[in-house]
């Protein structure tokens, strides 16, 4: 049975491990980077999907059917992503990544070209509207 307040100390296990891994002294934005995407991976393992948001007024509006997995990284400012497929009952494994400021990404729908898909997005004031169907 879960209990509140264990998945924060499981997460909080799993950073502090991949943490151990990394020399602080070579630390720089592309290892942070790097380790996030580590600890990501992890907790998609662990929990099935994750979202990593960092920077101000970030919105992430999800709408899924219970076998999406999905891992999502917003660095920056004023990042939106929608992310609608539960009006399918197929499973679906995506990234979306978005650096910057003022992006948004808008996907609906899932299908086999879209399975396994990574979307990443660097730079500012982006849009990307993808329909799947």
């Amino acid at each position: 049975m879960f209990k509140p307040g264990w998945g924060a100390f499981t997460l909080f296990s799993v950073l502090y491990m991949q943490a151990q891994q990394l020399d602080w002294d070579k630390l720089n934005s592309n290892t942070v980077l790097s380790l996030m995407a580590i600890q990501q991976t992890e907790q998609q393992r662990l929990y099935g999907s994750s979202i990593i948001q960092i920077g101000d007024y970030n919105n992430a509006e999800l709408s899924l059917n219970a076998r999406t997995n999905i891992a999502i990284q917003q660095l920056g400012d004023f990042n939106t992503l929608y992310f609608i497929n539960s009006f399918t009952d197929k499973e679906t494994k995506t990234a979306v990544t978005a650096q910057g400021n003022n992006n948004i990404i808008d996907i609906t729908g899932s299908n086999s070209v879209s399975d396994g898909m990574q979307v990443n997005i660097k730079g500012d004031n982006k849009t990307i509207f993808m329909r799947n169907y």
